[in-house]
């Protein structure tokens, strides 16, 4: 329980870095002859690694030539692609390892608040890629000649951390088989070559560096038909990518279930059938999952504090009743299901829920759906609590939604028999404020979506999606840009593949459908003061879309169609409204009339 409550710890306060420590904790438990045998293949990957290193550091130093020298545009957009294309090629074994500096080569071009408040601002390739894309600006000779200084400041500390690093084989296919679900939520859709649009060919450049990692383990001699079929998988899956075409006309949906799942699939059948060890403990995504969409893969126990507020069956069917009970709002016969209602996918189809009371006073947000609220980092629009025992205290005291109190609600329940009764079945110390938050809690986390027609797809069970939901599949990973923000496959802001946060995003949504300005709430800038997150709210799941109407925080749209419109026109900047911190593009998507239709008919899919 300790170790599972640090990685949690650390994968909140430092996002990927939780996972270094698990790597370096995991290896340090490998011993034996065996365990020395199986090394020495990993050395090798790291040998190749060191390599790539080098190589990426000669492709940064071409592009830095370029622009100190002031070459042609296509000189230095080739020169940008080389570098990312060297960059892609050893990223399976840099974000699994090195994930802070990776992030520093290529995060989002857009600050970041860290935990103390500090503003950070963004740095790596894609930050440059705006500058060279889709002409050199002319303050990239200056600007970007700098960044391209900093990038070989970062590959070097990737060197230096490298060095020291002790790779094995276990943790060699884990960050294999994590690339692969990176390459289909984030390489595909565009998520790091939002400018240059290069990122077809990024993915084909990241398979061929785990194909030839995997070549050293010489699959073929355990197990040749094993072998065969993945280097075919392989090939058919870098060949798909290099004759795409373009970046819109790409079939994500087809790359999906036929190269990436079998891909995933077959690298754990190697892994085992080498009899390398796959891990077992405890991630939000399972370390077994062999595809993204198979049933039961993300842990929704996963976001607890600690290990003793895990579900059980009989906390759930507690956690269920008190749900339905106003006793929680102290005589104000108000229950967590009159806003979160299961007939509306547990949301309530207002605008922005009735206060207490029903005087036709509202509160501030609409109700989202608590559906797979489990699969979430942190809860509430802006962000202000991370689990979803402390969701429960906000909304039970809070005057407007509840206004009930804990301490009379525990008074009222140990005055019930049969709750009483429940609760000591349940917990050692009956009833108590901690024990009634986490059973509504473990009745929350129990709600899951129900799979989709596109998860069965995916899954190979059902051939039932119609021309124009596959083409709105594409869309939406693609020309459409929603799956860069709305993360592949639980459609929310959780971020792949390791699914330790979850992004907030500001889009600039207006006060009213006529869009002419900014709605008055500034989101999770009122927590944290900072402007990047100055009308910033957490991305929700689009699962379920077609039950939860009206959409937006402020339930300002109140179809999906209006929504689409809104990203089609570029969010709050494409309204006029100069946000400075917009972190949606707010370039206008152009979609044809089909392609919103289209999207509008897989939204509801879901």
């Amino acid at each position: 329980m300790i170790f599972k409550s640090l990685l949690l710890f650390c994968g909140r306060k430092y996002g990927l870095f939780s996972f270094l420590i698990l790597g370096i904790f995991l290896t340090s438990c490998q011993s034996g002859a065996d365990s020395e045998q199986k090394h020495s293949k990993a050395q090798i990957i790291k040998q190749t690694f060191m390599q790539d290193i080098n190589g990426l550091d000669s492709a940064v130093s071409r592009l830095q030539h370029d622009l100190k020298t002031k070459q042609s545009d296509t000189v230095i957009q080739n020169a940008f692609r080389s570098a990312r294309l060297a960059y892609k090629k050893l990223e399976f074994i840099s974000a699994y390892y090195s994930p802070e500096t990776t992030k520093a080569l290529n995060g989002p071009n857009i600050p970041e608040v860290d935990d103390d408040l500090r503003v950070n601002p963004p740095q790596g390739f894609q930050v440059l890629e705006e500058l060279v894309f889709p002409v050199v600006d002319s303050s990239a000779f200056s600007e970007g000649l700098e960044i391209t200084i900093v990038l070989r400041l970062q590959v070097n500390r990737l060197r230096k951390i490298s060095e020291s690093n002790e790779l094995t084989d276990s943790h060699v296919f884990d960050a294999m088989r994590l690339e692969i679900f990176r390459i289909q939520t984030q390489g595909i859709t565009g998520f790091d070559s939002p400018v240059a649009f290069h990122s077809l060919p990024e993915a084909a450049s990241a398979l061929t560096g785990m194909r030839e990692g995997l070549q050293v383990y010489a699959l073929d001699k355990k197990n040749k038909d094993l072998s065969d079929r993945l280097n075919k998988a392989f090939e058919k899956a870098i060949v798909n990518l290099h004759n795409s075409g373009s970046f819109d006309d790409f079939d994500r949906l087809e790359f999906i279930k036929n190269n990436a799942n079998e891909l995933s699939t077959l690298l754990l059948d190697a892994q085992k059938s080498l009899e390398i060890p796959v891990f077992t403990e405890s991630r939000f995504l399972s370390a077994s999952a062999k595809t993204l969409t198979d049933t039961g893969v993300f842990n929704g126990d996963y976001f607890v504090n600690m290990d003793e507020q895990h579900s059980t069956p009989g906390k759930i069917a507690l956690g269920k009743m008190l749900f339905f009970n106003p006793v929680l709002s102290a005589g104000a016969g108000r229950s967590c299901a009159s806003c979160h209602q299961p007939d509306k996918a547990f949301s309530d189809g207002e605008t922005k829920s009735l206060a207490v009371g029903f005087d036709g006073k509202r509160i501030s947000r609409n109700a989202p759906t608590l559906l797979n609220a489990a699969f979430q980092a942190v809860q509430f629009a802006d962000s202000r609590v991370s689990f979803l025992e402390d969701q429960a205290t906000d909304v039970i005291q809070n005057k407007q939604e509840m206004h009930g109190s804990l301490p009379l609600a525990v008074k009222a329940l140990k005055e019930n028999p049969e709750y009483a009764k429940l609760f000591a079945a349940s917990y050692k110390d009956g009833v108590n404020e901690e024990s009634l938050k986490n059973a509504i809690a473990s009745y929350i986390r129990s709600l899951r979506m129900p799979e989709s027609r596109l998860d069965t797809y995916l899954q190979g069970k059902t051939n039932t999606l119609t021309l124009e939901e596959k083409a709105g599949f594409n869309v939406f990973m693609g020309k459409g840009k929603c799956a860069t923000c709305h993360f592949f496959p639980l459609f929310n802001g959780t971020v792949p593949p390791f699914y330790q946060e979850t992004e907030s995003e500001v889009l600039g949504v207006p006060s009213t459908a006529e869009g002419k300005k900014v709605d008055a709430d500034v989101g999770k800038f009122i927590l944290t003061k900072r402007e990047p997150h100055l009308y910033a709210f957490k991305t929700p799941t689009v699962r379920q879309a077609s039950k939860t109407a009206p959409y937006m925080h402020n339930g300002v749209y109140k179809t999906l169609e209006e929504v689409v419109d809104f990203y089609d026109q570029g969010g709050g900047n494409g309204l006029g409204f100069e946000l400075p911190n917009q972190t949606l593009p707010f370039d206008k998507l152009n979609l044809t009339t089909p392609e919103k239709k289209a999207l509008v008919a897989f939204m509801r899919v879901l």
